[in-house]
């Protein structure tokens, strides 16, 4: 789903449809380097007025910079564009929804201390630093950065389903040279090798071990059969610890194996290479300088996309395809409400070709305009969210090219959808002072220039259901009634509705039938309609608007 307006209205309208649904999002929100960032929270004004209101533009009608570091409250209001776009975003987190956040050095302290209070100190997970650019920005002042961040918290940190692991490839898989009957796996000495968690730093860690010199099974207490005491200490004998417990190793006791070196045992634990999943994987590492995660990555791919460098500063899609295989699981919902070029959706919908598995983007885009002198605009798009759609038909269609080479699919599409006003008339006058001749003004109170769709989706979005949903039309006794999701909502907005259309679209058992206030053929329709629907489909719940 693509949505184009405003994140703020956008994640408003999301909160009753999607709350506590979202597992990942990720957002690449201006870094407030002292040029323009625009988020108008105030739909009430037109473009001039808020440009004038918000110093944006001079009364000469000229543009002005909206936000430098001269300003007093240059760090301030870039917050007070984040902060309530974050509260909102926690509330659509499931329990194990992770939400990561690309920034660099200007705004990162500031991130952290709002990211803190939103998510909980206690819910940060890392900063990994991600090589962006390797050769350095030779305009920084001493040092040439070569790095971003990328800032990642937990709704609920605790949950050991928040992130996944990374699959082991390579090098990592050579270290699994033994098997048993449980599959393959390596040996990890048991004994802390830093000499800085001994007996006295760390007393609870310091036992002996038994080995059973037959089977090399190891045991916390000495018996006939465990006879071999072992300590953990050094071949030059300084006293270390061991990394488990006493009672960590009772109950992990099969991990634990003995190997004799010359005179003596060592201990060691069998690290098995695929987890309880049947997956091979490892945690991330928080430094990231793979070259296929650098800008020059995501700039090359809207060359393939578009013939030409249609945006200046893309992420890499291998970047967004990283975090996407860390934050998500099958079914998972992606939401990025910085949307930008849409490398988020480029990333989830490779990502599903990849591993077969489904999962679905959720984007929000403002339509910024596109200067006059940019690539984009010579390349005929007005606005960053007509470039933004237009890369994901594009993605999507190279996708599908790939898919068609092998037996994998791929499903690139997707809806968009436009923050506007409400569908309703707007309401001006009190109700002591509305004349007669007002009145037949008010006899319909939709919007004249709204149509059935329009007013479809607001009711999906007061009824709280997935703004994803096939929607199919058809035609009864030659009205147009919309069915969403096969016979999960009908709706019909169309006049002249009678009791004989109302007993066949009951007679279909919908779970929920919506119509036009005006809509009822008569009086005695618009009164009967509930009762029509109790006697034959008493499940339907049945609204007007």
């Amino acid at each position: 789903m693509f949505i184009e307006g405003d994140n703020l209205d956008a994640l408003k309208l999301l909160q009753e449809t999607y709350l506590n649904q979202v597992k990942m999002i990720y957002i690449d929100p201006p870094y407030n380097t002292g040029k323009d960032f625009l988020y108008d929270d105030d739909f009430t004004e037109d473009t001039d007025a808020y440009f004038e209101r918000s110093l944006q533009r001079g009364e000469d009608g000229e543009r002005l910079i909206a936000n430098t570091e001269s300003n007093g409250r240059f760090h301030s209001d870039w917050l007070s564009m984040l902060y309530p776009r974050l509260r909102l975003a926690r509330t659509l987190l499931r329990d194990d929804g992770v939400i990561f956040i690309s920034i660099d050095d200007n705004e990162l302290p500031h991130l952290l201390c709002i990211c803190d209070e939103v998510f909980g100190a206690s819910n940060f997970i890392a900063s990994i630093a991600v090589q962006v650019n390797p050769r350095g920005r030779h305009l920084d002042n001493f040092v040439a950065r070569t790095h971003e961040y990328v800032v990642i918290y937990g709704r609920n940190a605790s949950n050991p389903k928040t992130m996944n692991g990374l699959n082991k490839t390579g090098r990592m898989l050579e270290e699994y040279d033994r098997a048993d009957a449980r599959g393959k796996y390596r040996l990890l000495g048991l004994r802390n090798r830093n000499q800085a968690f001994n007996p006295t730093t760390r007393p609870n860690l310091y036992y002996s071990l038994f080995v059973n010199p037959q089977d090399r099974t190891v045991s916390t207490t000495r018996s006939t059969r465990y006879t071999d005491e072992v300590l953990p200490i050094t071949p030059d004998d300084i006293k270390t610890c061991w990394t488990w417990s006493k009672e960590k190793v009772e109950a992990e006791s099969a991990l634990l194996t003995a190997e004799r070196t010359g005179d003596e045992w060592r201990i060691y634990r069998k690290d098995y290479l695929d987890g309880a999943d049947g997956v091979a994987t490892t945690m991330p590492k928080s430094l990231w300088t793979e070259k296929e995660f650098s800008n020059d990555y995501g700039r090359r791919v809207i060359k393939q996309l578009f013939g030409k460098a249609v945006m200046d500063f893309p992420k890499s899609v291998e970047l967004l395809e990283q975090l996407v295989r860390l934050g998500t699981t099958d079914g998972s919902i992606v939401l990025d409400f910085f949307a930008g070029s849409a490398t988020t959706a480029h990333a989830v919908m490779s990502v599903n070709a990849a591993d077969g598995r489904v999962r679905r983007f959720f984007l929000v885009q403002l339509p910024e305009p596109c200067a006059e002198e940019s690539e984009a605009h010579k390349a005929g798009f007005s606005n960053i969210a007509e470039l933004a759609k237009e890369r994901i038909r594009r993605a999507g269609r190279k996708l599908e090219g790939d898919a068609g080479l092998t037996t994998a699919t791929v499903d690139t599409g997707f809806r968009v959808l436009t923050v506007d006003t409400s569908n309703m008339k707007d309401v001006y006058y009190q109700p002591d002072a509305v004349k007669q001749e007002t009145l037949h003004g008010l006899v319909d109170n939709v919007k004249d220039d709204r149509s059935d769709e329009d007013l479809l989706f607001q009711v999906l979005l007061d009824w709280g259901v997935d703004l994803t949903l096939p929607i199919a039309s058809e035609k009864l006794r030659g009205k147009a009634v919309h069915f969403v999701d096969t016979n999960a909502l009908a709706a019909c907005f169309e006049p002249g509705i009678d009791e004989a259309f109302i007993k066949e679209l009951a007679a279909r058992k919908p779970l929920r039938a919506v119509f036009r206030d005006t809509g009822y053929g008569s009086d005695a329709t618009k009164i009967n309609v509930e009762q029509i629907f109790k006697l034959l489909s008493p499940g339907t719940e049945v609204k007007s608007i």
